[in-house]
Formats: C-alpha cells, structure tokens, sequence
C-alpha cells in the first residue's frame, strides 16, 4: 500500500496518540474507524432522506393518514 505524509500539529498528533490507545488502536486504525463511522452516518442520513422523500409522495398521493397505534392498542385489548 502506498503510504503519505501528512502534516500535522503535534497537539494533534498527541490527542489521536491518546484517543487511539484508550482504544487499543493504531492512530492509522482510529483514523479508519472515524472513516467507517462517518461513512455510516452519511449512508443512514440518505435513507432517512429517502424516506422522507417516500412519506411527502405518498401524502400527496394518499393524504394524510391517520395513526394506526389506537387501532392496534384497541385489537389488542379485545383479545
């Protein structure tokens, strides 16, 4: 794998040193954590949006559509 130098504080570089050995990481592991993290964050942000997007379409196709909670409380409850 090809490696690069990055440039960083040394008040950086020691709080990546801390963080990563309070986890028992390398600094490289910590920084590919945070990448996975922030990955996940972006691919839970686009299915909320896209669920958003299918609610809005379906209000204006349905209308709005009454909670379903009392009903299944009510079916519930008469067994």
């Amino acid at each position: 794998m090809e490696q690069q130098t990055l440039t960083i504080s040394q008040a950086l570089y020691r709080r990546l040193e801390t963080e990563a050995q309070l986890q028992s990481l390398s600094i490289e592991q910590l920084i590919e954590q945070w990448e996975h993290q922030l990955s996940e964050i972006k691919r839970r942000q686009e299915a909320g949006r896209v669920i958003k997007e299918t609610f809005k379409k379906m209000k204006a196709k349905y209308g709005l559509m009454p909670d379903s909670a009392e009903l299944i409380r009510e079916d519930r409850d008469s067994r």
